[in-house]
């Protein structure tokens, strides 16, 4: 997934990756691994908002030849959707884990 390769610019909740930086027995919320894929959702939200943009640009202007790039732009943001749904459930997989770490659910 690319969105993970991308540092996030101004991230709302920066990954401590120093231990030292905690108290013992405390849990960093959100959890390091729900902040990867928080961060990777808003890279994926930025990619679609600006194909968004695009796709409106090329269907509002008459031009010949935009719709192969249209069907491009749908495309990618049709991969960019299933992307969106893997980091979901990457998200929601790290929510339980911490719920079951903080002792509010049980473990399945």
């Amino acid at each position: 997934m690319n969105a993970s390769d991308k540092p996030s610019d101004g991230a709302l909740f920066p990954i401590m990756e120093d231990s030292a930086r905690t108290c013992a027995g405390q849990l960093e919320i959100p959890t390091p691994r729900e902040q990867k894929a928080l961060a990777a959702m808003r890279a994926i939200k930025d990619q679609v908002r600006s194909l968004k943009e695009r796709l409106a640009s090329l269907e509002g202007s008459a031009r010949d030849g935009g719709g192969d790039e249209a069907i491009r732009v749908k495309t990618e943001l049709a991969r960019l959707r299933d992307d969106w749904d893997l980091w979901e459930a990457e998200r929601k997989a790290a929510a339980k884990e911490r719920m079951i770490i903080l002792g509010h659910e049980v473990p399945e």
